[in-house]
């Protein structure tokens, strides 16, 4: 691991934590190659990244493993995708340029790296936001994993917006809502979607977020018993065919969005 000259020793364990549970959440099979790519990711990102730090405080370097992790362990990418994941920032915030990346790792996470750092370029904050999801939208034709390394950038971002000022919060939930809530939604990713909605009406609308929130955990209990009874008479009919199946029930338990006005709804 390069040396960290900003960081503290127990900073250091948190990093590389973070980086043995990431390695655990990834479901691919890896071979050698793999294994080495993502650690050379891995201590570039660190070097890359470290002087720099997070408005929350935290080393800069937990937001790109905590993207890796979410692109491995929620929407199933593989050892590729975890390794540009992890290199997602250096080419838009230090000094590490795209011909190193394609030195070190080859043409094909180059050209995922440079598509994600001309996405973060191309977005203009002044652009309507219908011609900034085309943006979004134009590299899908690249490569997909583009956009699917972007929508856990995104997802990472939104839950750790805590310590941005108030007026930035609204404005990626915005974002967020418009945009990556429905894409993630017509790429299939219907827990991100649901997670995207809860933490945008956490941020936009708070009282009823609240409100919504208290009156679920009152009714969990409820919905969970309901569950464990519509399941029962489903097990007994599979144990007297002899079929061997598991059966498992969740209550819903994510939170209703906003009913949105026609001139608010996504491009969706």
């Amino acid at each position: 691991m390069a040396e960290l000259l900003t960081i503290h020793d127990e900073e250091k364990k948190l990093i590389q934590d973070a980086y043995r549970q990431l390695l655990r959440s990834i479901k691919s099979d890896m071979d050698e190659d793999d294994s080495k790519m993502i650690r050379k990711a891995y201590e570039m990102a660190v070097q890359a990244h470290a002087e720099q730090r997070r408005k929350s405080g935290e080393p800069y370097i937990l937001h790109p493993i905590a993207v890796a992790r979410i692109c491995s362990e929620e929407i199933g990418l593989g050892p590729t995708a975890v390794a540009c994941a992890l290199l997602h920032d250096v080419v838009e915030d230090t000094d590490i340029t795209l011909d190193e990346i394609e030195l070190e790792f080859g043409q094909r996470v180059r050209k995922i790296v440079d598509g994600l750092t001309k996405l973060d370029n191309a977005y203009n904050a002044e652009s309507p936001q219908a011609e900034n999801f085309k943006k979004v939208l134009s590299t899908l034709v690249e490569d997909v994993r583009v956009v699917l390394i972007k929508m856990a950038d995104r997802l990472h971002n939104m839950r750790t917006l805590g310590s941005m000022p108030r007026h930035k919060q609204l404005k990626i939930a915005a974002e967020t809502s418009y945009m990556y809530a429905p894409l993630a939604h017509r790429l299939g990713l219907y827990n991100i979607k649901t997670e995207f909605q809860d933490l945008c009406m956490k941020i936009i609308d708070p009282d009823n977020y609240r409100l919504v929130a208290d009156k679920l955990k009152v009714t969990k209990k409820d919905r969970e018993q309901y569950i464990q009874e519509f399941i029962a008479p489903l097990n007994q009919k599979l144990e007297e065919a002899k079929i061997k199946a598991q059966i498992y029930g969740r209550p819903k338990v994510h939170l209703l969005h906003l009913e949105q006005t026609e001139h608010q709804k996504g491009p969706f």
